[in-house]
């Protein structure tokens, strides 16, 4: 080894003196430059009023790291801070700080990367600097392990790293869950119209400045060493909880937390933490991994955000609002439990639903509430001013304690009377299936009947979960459903019993527009479709629930689908004697357009909608007059038959239902065509309730006659108007 070396400098002599370079020239080449600013450790030193934080440096076993080369962040608070410290811990010193939360202290204060003021606002993407993105930076702190009896047995565990998505995306043992340090600057507010009042709804007794660190000052940013970047703050950081450790420590919030806990909160033995944790100190022991269902939008003790991308815990994090206990329980026990004995009782989704309408996937600002929505698509339902006794910014998000609940849409719209009671669960799977989403919208307005499951289940439909499919058997015999048929008649049914606007009251008689556009009758709190009255069946609707967007009725059976066509509804209208719809069905059942034996009418096909607009038998009388129709039913000539034919299609409105209640209105096409192929139309004026008038090609103008009309049929209604239309096919 000694001839290696006295070979080695032989060989250095030697090519100095060949490169004809003396030491002082080699040292001046390769020696540190003596402008280069000292590092932060000798930088502090210099400064003179950071010795309490250079007790703790080296208490925390930095000295040496931050003594050479390096490259990070370090908001250092100077003596003045740690004298407020002092006071507030009741010591007397930095002598006085052991040495755990002197590595606090210091590690917190550490930020990966060295950052000044011109890049501590931007976004470090994979694709490059993203300006005037971000509040936080990862630090060198990170929890360690804790022990908790879980099922009566004392076991340690770390939290989970990422956000629990099913498998084990919930942990990964390269990524120690660093805590971040959250900051604030203009460069960050502005652009995403932030002000002073939103740090300051946090942080009261420290007013923002332009650059704050968590609750601290920024007194002096961007001194410049070689291993770094120091910012002077005029506040010891200590590490801040994340929302899971927060929680935990306020027993305010108890009840909210026992939610999690005893629902949502898992620990799941880690092959991989126990083999991390062999390495780190050669002991063989079970490492467990505290974890949160992955049907909640986030895990609230991931400090990563969502990984997404690497570092997107620069620019977001997660927030919370959470309930009191006294508002949480008596909501619990008016709105939750309103039709089950207890929580264990309650279906989990009620419990998801009800915990993440309280997550926010985001950062949600105090200037922000009502525009910052959760994964059910509402703002944060709260006043700022009033709503919220505690508001803190944690490690990942923010907090808010407020004095009630997120009055989550599932259950306060029409959708919720369902989902809260357990006797309704068929019609909630049902409605679920396609119409949640939009029923829960409190922006939009609906009436909701309600079938319980007994019923449903009476009539013959079931839900088989093992096979996850619809079932429908037909009480009284005949062909059996299951799968897409089955719930295609369900889902028709479904849609029926849902009507697009707020009916307080089912007083008196009217009618009314159901979701896919078919028509459904009430009359004095009873209510039926073209079904129920096919079937003679007449139900009654009762206890009106008032909810958020609308209101509920409970019926005794389900608004059916038709079993008869367009074509055996005009015949029952017509059989009544003296109707006046008789002499238009005449003509209507001997033409060539009608099929005898099912009613159909060519050109009206099943699954579109229709409006048939019958004139009276005086309008028919003065439409043979007028020539419009031959004098008999049965024409012998084609001439004739084309004549009745054309005059009943230009009496039947086609891809549209539309009766006199001031809604619908404008141009609509009809059936029939001018022998060119071009199609003809009507003008509908729909001026309210009762008041309806459709004008002819011709420029006349017939009246729908409200006491004959508003006649269900299979996605259509039948009107009698007092006169004929007139039209031509030319």
């Amino acid at each position: 080894m000694r001839r290696i070396l006295q070979g080695a400098s032989v060989l250095l002599f030697s090519l100095l003196v060949l490169a004809g370079c003396s030491k002082k020239e080699f040292n001046e080449r390769y020696d540190r430059p003596e402008n280069l600013a000292d590092p932060i450790y000798q930088q502090l030193q210099q400064k003179g009023n950071f010795t309490s934080l250079l007790v703790c440096i080296e208490k925390a076993g930095y000295k040496d790291i931050l003594s050479k080369a390096g490259y990070w962040t370090m908001f250092a608070p100077n003596d003045a801070a740690f004298a407020l410290y002092f006071k507030e811990k009741g010591i007397s010193s930095a002598a006085d700080i052991d040495a755990a939360t002197a590595q606090k202290i210091v590690k917190y204060s550490l930020v990966f990367n060295a950052f000044k003021t011109d890049r501590l606002p931007d976004f470090q993407s994979a694709a490059g600097w993203i300006p005037n993105m971000a509040f936080k930076r990862r630090t060198a702190y990170y929890d360690g392990s804790s022990v908790i009896n879980y099922n009566g047995k004392d076991i340690t565990y770390i939290n989970s790293n990422r956000n629990n998505r099913g498998g084990t995306s919930y942990y990964t043992s390269s990524d120690n869950n660093n805590k971040y340090v959250p900051y604030f600057l203009d460069r960050f507010f502005t652009p995403k119209n932030l002000s002073a009042s939103d740090y300051n709804y946090f942080y009261g007794q420290n007013p923002y400045t332009g650059f704050n660190v968590s609750d601290a000052q920024v007194l002096t940013s961007n001194i410049i060493a070689e291993n770094g970047v120091i910012h002077e703050i005029n506040r010891v950081l200590l590490p801040l909880p994340s929302i899971d450790q927060y929680l935990g420590v306020n027993d305010q919030y108890s009840k909210f937390k026992s939610l999690f806990d005893k629902y949502m909160v898992s620990y799941l033995l880690s092959a991989e933490a126990n083999a991390k944790n062999l390495e780190n100190t050669g002991k063989q022991q079970d490492i467990y991994i505290k974890t949160y269902d992955p049907a909640l939008a986030y895990s609230p003790n991931n400090e990563n955000y969502l990984k997404v991308d690497d570092n997107d815990g620069q620019m977001e994090g997660y927030s919370m609002f959470a309930p009191t206990n006294e508002a949480l329980n008596s909501y619990i026990n008016s709105t939750l439990l309103e039709y089950y004995p207890s929580l264990d009782a309650l279906p989990k989704e009620i419990l998801f639903d009800f915990l993440n309408a309280h997550m926010f996937n985001t950062t949600v600002w105090p200037s922000k509430f009502a525009t910052t929505t959760n994964g059910q698509g509402q703002g944060a339902l709260f006043n700022a001013a009033t709503d919220v006794v505690d508001k803190k910014v944690l490690s990942n998000g923010v907090f808010y304690g407020t004095n009630k609940v997120q009055n989550a849409n599932v259950f306060s719209t029409v959708f919720g009377r369902a989902y809260l009671n357990p006797n309704y669960s068929l019609m909630t799977r049902a409605l679920s299936a396609s119409l949640k989403a939009s029923i829960i919208n409190t922006n939009l307005k609906y009436t909701l009947f309600l079938t319980s499951d007994a019923t449903f289940k009476a009539l013959g439909f079931s839900y088989d979960i093992d096979a996850t499919t619809w079932r429908y058997t037909p009480p009284g015999g005949g062909t059996s459903l299951s799968g897409s048929s089955a719930l295609d008649k369900l889902n028709r049914i479904i849609n029926t019993q849902v009507v697009r606007e707020d009916v307080k009251s089912l007083a008196g008689n009217g009618i009314l527009e159901t979701y896919e556009g078919e028509y459904i009758r009430y009359n004095n709190n009873t209510v039926y479709s073209a079904g129920n009255r096919d079937a003679g069946i007449v139900l009654n609707a009762t206890t009106p629930r008032v909810t958020q967007n609308g209101t509920v009725y409970f019926i005794d059976g389900l608004l059916s689908e038709p079993s008869l066509s367009v074509g055996k509804h005009l015949d029952a209208l017509a059989t009544p004697a003296g109707s006046e719809y008789k002499k238009f069905v005449d003509y209507v059942k001997a033409s060539a357009i009608y099929n005898t034996s099912n009613g159909e009418i060519l050109g009206v096909t099943a699954g579109s909608f229709y409006t048939v607009l019958v004139p009276t038998n005086a309008a028919i009388d003065a439409a043979i007059a007028q020539g419009y129709l031959p004098a008999t039913t049965t024409p012998a000539d084609q001439a004739g038959k084309d004549k009745v034919a054309n005059f009943i299609r230009y009496h039947i409105i086609q891809k549209a239902t539309v009766v006199p209640d001031g809604k619908k209105a404008g141009g609509f096409l009809t059936l029939l065509q001018k022998t060119n192929g071009d199609p003809t139309s009507v003008a509908v004026t729909n001026t309210g309730i009762n008041n309806m008038q459709v004008k002819d090609m011709l420029g006349n103008t017939a009246n729908v006659i409200p006491a004959q009309s508003n006649n269900l049929s299979n996605r259509t209604v039948i009107h009698l108007l007092d006169t004929f239309l007139k039209f031509s096919t030319n």
